[in-house]
């Protein structure tokens, strides 16, 4: 058996097969009437982004019957002709946001980077957080060549093996870039991806985490509103990575304007709609030093 994959609904789809087909739907089996109910473009994208975020639209049209189902019950008790569903009156008729914003820092402090990462829910943002355990300024000399890194944040194996290659990757740039910079040499880091509880895998981060790994070195922030994704090798060399239609959209959601993806990925970006890719400035990457250059521009 072959598994093909499919990729899912963006926004913009969903949109439209609830305008198309669900709202219609919905309307027919409450036996509502169009006159009787007004949903807001405005309610319908809040109830896409913050409470329907899978790929599918089985949940949207929950939702979606679940209003219609309140607001038929409304006009058969006489509390209203009408009803119209504007975004600020979503709470009452399907309750609080499971989705909120994803955004941990809204501007960039050093040892901080924006990744973008592939779930089952689509793509969504994924911090790499560094700090210095034992600073390198308190080192003596009988401490040196002690550096190394702890991994936090339920990493899988494959992850682990990332962060590693990136901290060599790290290490020998920042050698190269200043050889009077030993910190990532003699220092020890702990390394963090945020929300612990929920497991992550793959090698995508490797680019992400050599960048948070200088940018806590040089104690330099990176350029605001930058996002990136892209295996690294132990040479430097950005690999292509999956997920970049649902990155991208993630990207987009959360008003990231920077995409930073793998030279090899530019195929699939350009395959992407013009809706989703109007907006951004996107870069693509062979080497490294490629990033470098771009999230540390003017620093």
């Amino acid at each position: 058996m072959e598994l093909i994959d499919v990729s899912g609904y963006v926004a913009e789809e969903k949109m439209a097969i609830a305008k198309q087909y669900l709202i219609p739907q919905g309307l027919k089996s409450t036996g509502l009437k169009n006159e009787q109910i007004e949903i807001a473009d405005e309610s319908l994208s809040t109830l896409i982004k913050s409470y329907c975020r899978e790929s599918g639209v089985r949940n949207l049209q929950k939702h979606v019957e679940k209003m219609l189902r309140k607001v038929a019950l409304k006009l058969v008790k006489g509390e209203s002709e009408k009803v119209i569903i504007t975004s600020d009156k979503l709470y009452d008729f399907v309750g609080n946001p499971i989705f909120t914003k994803n955004r941990m820092y809204e501007e960039p402090i050093p040892g901080v980077v924006m990744g973008l990462a592939w779930t089952a829910m689509g793509g969504a943002l994924m911090y790499i957080e560094t700090e210095w355990t034992k600073n390198p300024a308190t080192i003596t000399d009988k401490d040196k060549a002690v550096g190394n890194i702890i991994l936090t944040g339920r990493l899988g194996d494959t992850m682990q093996e990332s962060a590693k290659t990136a901290y060599t990757v790290a290490r020998k740039y920042l050698s190269e870039l200043d050889p009077q910079n030993v910190s990532l040499l003699t220092g020890n880091l702990h390394l963090h991806v945020p929300e612990g509880a929920t497991p992550k895998d793959g090698p995508s981060a490797g680019c992400t985490i050599v960048t948070a790994l200088l940018s806590l070195a040089l104690n330099i922030p990176i350029r605001n509103n930058v996002a990136m994704t892209g295996e690294i090798s132990l040479k430097g060399k950005v690999m292509p990575v999956g997920g970049i239609k649902e990155k991208t959209i993630a990207a987009k959601r959360e008003n990231v304007t920077c995409l930073i993806l793998p030279e090899e990925n530019r195929k699939d970006f350009n395959e992407l709609p013009k809706f989703i890719t109007d907006g951004l400035e996107v870069h693509f990457a062979s080497y490294y030093k490629d990033i470098f250059k771009i999230v540390f521009e003017n620093k």
